[in-house]
This record gives structure tokens, C-alpha cells and sequence, in this order.
């Protein structure tokens, strides 16, 4: 299926475009999935249509540890115990935990039904957007089970961003950053330019929208990520491991702080095999810094993160593969690193011991 197979819809009025929507699914089974932090800040967008207030609903619980099989389980059973059948419909309301389970349950269920997307987070409304990719967490590995499959429509509505704690905000700004640090220098000064303590919401929703359309130009390009597509992966193949430590030990780190530390340690790769230019990452590293709290790891951490590495979803026979950069909005992929080159980088925000 192609990213041009369904539609992206941005909306001042999610209550309206939704009732709207409704209208061409009026004789389809509908079922909504939620997780609960969209349930407590996000529903009184909603609750006023009054389809939506009939229609069977799960709330998933918010939190990482919640994006697992047994949700998937839950989900299934769900929409099993109140009838539903490929040609129904799951709407998904909730941030980028609901989005991608969400999107792989409908994506199974009765061998694949309809879903549609309303993502309530800026992390899921830049990242969950955009590319079909959908699945859950297996022992202890990020995203180690998935599709990539469309929804129907996705709906981005600003409002909701609006009700984001500044710790869910800064999460998916991280993704933004990566997405300027692929793109162009331009927009990376725009959003250094930024303010974080004082949003302004229509300049936000202007940053969204190149965001969403640097993602669709490369998903557009290879929707299967089998080549050009795996540069969206900068900072995720070490982010991706830290998540994964910081789950298994019980410690606190979102997505896209993850990211954002992981751009980090893959820059200073991007310096060693890519001539990244060294002043410009230092500057780069300081705002990031500045912005996200530390992380700290420590050297007898690096094999267990190292072996997390190895089971990144692109790496091939070769070793642990990186999407590297000799520039800002400049890329190279299948870049293969040793455990030593690897273990230097984590020594950007590492502790030895």
C-alpha cells in the first residue's frame, strides 16, 4: 500500500471533522481505542458529538510498558466480544503508544480492518502521522513486532497539544530536531529559534507541518524502508537501545528524550566517519543539553546497550547500522560501526566507572 493511499487532515475543530468523517462509515461497525492520558485532557474535545459518545470504547493505560502483547491481547478481545469484522472501523485516540498498537491491531484483527488515526501528542502528531508503521514491545525490545500498514485517515488537530505537559512536549520536539537535522539548515535555526517557554501555537503548527511533509518525502520515496527511508532512524539506533535499558531497569526516559541523546552519540559518529563539521557539533550538542534532563549511563552499561543495538531492526549480517551525517541536512545510511566506535560514542554523555 502506498503513503499516498489515505488522507492527512488538519483541523482547528476535531469534534466537527471527526462527526464529518463519521458520516461515510455510517454503516460500518466503530469502535474507539484510547489510551488515558488522552481519556483525562483530550476527550472533552470530543465528547460533544454525540456518535462518538455511543460508540464501545477501550482505554489502553498510558506508559510505555503498556505497549505489549498483552494490550494487543486485550484489544483483540475487545473487538471480538462486540462483534466486529474486517469491514469495521478503529479509531485511535491517543499518542503514539495507541496509534502504533492501535494501528497493529486493526492491522491483524480478521486479517486487517479500517482504522483511523487521531494522534494527541506532538510526538505522535510529527511521527505517528506519517510512514504506516505500527506494532508493539516483546521482551523488552522496542518495537520489535510490527506492520507497516496505512490507516485511513489521519487527523491533526492542534488543540489537543495544548493539554501536553512541557515534559510530552519536549519529547516530540526531539523528533522535530531530528527531522531538521536531516532536512536543512534552515529549519533547524527555526526551531532553535523557538520558543519553549512561551509557545506560540500557530508558528507550532506551521513547524508541524514541514515536519509532517519532511517525513512524507521520504516515506513517499520508499515506503518499505528498504533504502532511503532508513535516514528517519538518525538518533533511534542508540535512542532505541537507551529506551530499552531505561524500560528494563525501571527507569524514567520518554522517546524523545531517548532521541534526542541518541542524536547526540550518533553525531559524534557522524564526526569520526563522516566529517561532520566538529564546531558545529558542539553548538548542536549544547542545546540539546540545555533543553533535555541527563541521562546518566555508565561504561559497565555499554555491552548491555551494545547488545540492545543488535537487535535494531536495520542492522544486516555486517554489524550495528547507522543513518550518519556530514552535514546538517546532509545523509549517508548503512553506515556499520564496531563495538568500539560505538562504545566512544556513548562516552559523549556517559560516565566511566
Amino acid at each position: 500500500m502506498s503513503p499516498q493511499s489515505y488522507d492527512l487532515i488538519f483541523t482547528e475543530s476535531i469534534e466537527k471533522e471527526l462527526g464529518r468523517i463519521l458520516e461515510t462509515y455510517s454503516k460500518t461497525k466503530i469502535f474507539i481505542l484510547m489510551d488515558s492520558g488522552a481519556q483525562e485532557h483530550c476527550w472533552h474535545l470530543l465528547s460533544g458529538n454525540e456518535k462518538l459518545q455511543n460508540i464501545p470504547k477501550l482505554i489502553i493505560e498510558s506508559g510505555e510498558q503498556n505497549k505489549s502483547l498483552e494490550s494487543v491481547a486485550k484489544a483483540w478481545t475487545f473487538l471480538s466480544q462486540n462483534g466486529a469484522n474486517r469491514h469495521s472501523l478503529v479509531i485511535n485516540i491517543g499518542g503514539g503508544l495507541i496509534c502504533d498498537l492501535g494501528g497493529f491491531v486493526a492491522s491483524t484483527f480478521k486479517r486487517g480492518c479500517h482504522f483511523i488515526n487521531v494522534p494527541t501528542t506532538l510526538l505522535s502528531q510529527i511521527d505517528a502521522s506519517v510512514g504506516g508503521k505500527t506494532g508493539f514491545n516483546f521482551n523488552g525490545l522496542k518495537n520489535e513486532i510490527g506492520v507497516i500498514n496505512q490507516p485511513d485517515i489521519v487527523i491533526l488537530c492542534p488543540e489537543f497539544l495544548k493539554t501536553l505537559p512541557m515534559k510530552e512536549f519536549k519529547s516530540g520536539f526531539a523528533e522535530m530536531l531530528k527531522h531538521a537535522m536531516i532536512y536543512s539548515q534552515n529549519y533547524l535555526d527555526e526551531l532553535i529559534a523557538f520558543n519553549l517557554n512561551d509557545i506560540n501555537y500557530s508558528k507550532l503548527l506551521t513547524l508541524i507541518r514541514k515536519s509532517v511533509a519532511v517525513k512524507q518525502e521520504f516515506v513517499m520515496k520508499d515506503p518499505m524502508e528498504r533504502d532511503i527511508r532508513k535516514v528517519l532512524n538518525f538518533g533511534h539506533t542508540i535512542g532505541h537501545a537507551l529506551e530499552s535499558y531505561a524500560h528494563h531497569h525501571k527507569l524514567e526516559l520518554s522517546h524523545g528524550e531517548a532521541v534526542a541523546l541518541g542524536m547526540i552519540g550518533e553525531l559524534y559518529l557522524s564526526v569520526k566517519k563522516n566529517a561532520f563539521p566538529k564546531d558545529k557539533f558542539k553548538e548542536i550538542v549544547k542545546y540539546i543539553t540545555d533543553i533535555y534532563s541527563d541521562f546518566s549511563i555508565f561504561a559497565k552499561d555499554y555491552p548491555e546497550l551494545y547488545q540492545l543495538m543488535l537487535h535494531d531492526k536495520k542492522n544486516s549480517d555486517e554489524g550495528v547500522n547507522f543513518t550518519l551525517l556530514p552535514n546538517v541536512g546532509a545523509y549517508t545510511i548503512n553506515n556499520i560501526c564496531t563495538e568500539e566506535e560505538v562504545f566512544e560514542a556513548l562516552n559523549q554523555y556517559g560516565k566511566r566507572n
